[in-house]
């Protein structure tokens, strides 16, 4: 597995643009919000938990697609099904080389984007930590929507319907930790359940992204 995950980060090292893209992405969303809005501190502090948030979870959907994309197009993944090991572990292993790659760089530069966006300090750590919880969710249960449509014509559009729903529950208590923080409510609760999705997602996300890969590799 750690083989896997070394590969993994090796290959995408040698095409850094699937690297940059994300986090470009990420940047340039949340910045284009004082540039239409204003540099007023008040309105930006408002609206950073949600615009944060917002921007990390479709900068890490343009990732999702060649989670499995690229080994399925060159035969690696049919030799993967073969090996003997459980696939589900193999796909969890693939996500978490995903992770390390597009959503642990949002959280590293996402202090600095809630300084652009004026959060206050104690809320600059909430988000990171909330981040930090929340990603790896992100990454998780797109996978499951990445394995579903794989091989299909339009697969990212497919991915994006499939996955965003999903989505909603981490993004209402991600950046509900946030805007918590700033009003000087207790984000405890908020915690409590990314730890409780993020608990759920790494028991089902790859046993259920290993059967869509079956299933796709029919």
């Amino acid at each position: 597995m750690a083989r896997l995950f070394w590969r993994d980060l090796t290959v995408a090292m040698r095409r850094s643009t699937d690297i940059l893209t994300p986090l470009v992405f990420f940047v340039i969303v949340v910045s284009l919000f004082p540039l239409g809005l204003g540099p007023e501190p008040a309105v930006l502090r408002t609206i950073a938990p949600g615009v944060i948030w917002v921007a990390a979870l479709l900068a890490t959907m343009l990732s999702l697609n060649r989670l499995f994309a690229n080994d399925h197009a060159d035969g690696t993944l049919e030799q993967m099904a073969l090996a003997p090991y459980p696939l589900a572990l193999l796909a969890l292993t693939k996500i978490a080389a995903h992770w390390t790659l597009t959503g642990l760089p949002l959280v590293l530069i996402s202090p600095l984007l809630a300084v652009q966006m004026h959060l206050p300090e104690s809320a600059i750590g909430t988000l990171v930590l909330s981040l930090l919880l929340g990603t790896p969710i992100l990454s998780l249960l797109g996978a499951v929507g990445a394995a579903l449509t794989l091989g299909l014509r339009g697969g990212g559009v497919l991915v994006s319907l499939l996955v965003l729903p999903l989505y909603t529950p981490i993004l209402i208590f991600g950046a509900g930790s946030v805007a918590g923080v700033i009003a000087g409510i207790d984000t405890g609760a908020h915690f409590s359940l990314l730890g409780a999705f993020l608990a759920l997602a790494l028991t089902f996300a790859p046993w259920a992204a290993a059967a869509a890969l079956r299933v796709s590799l029919d």
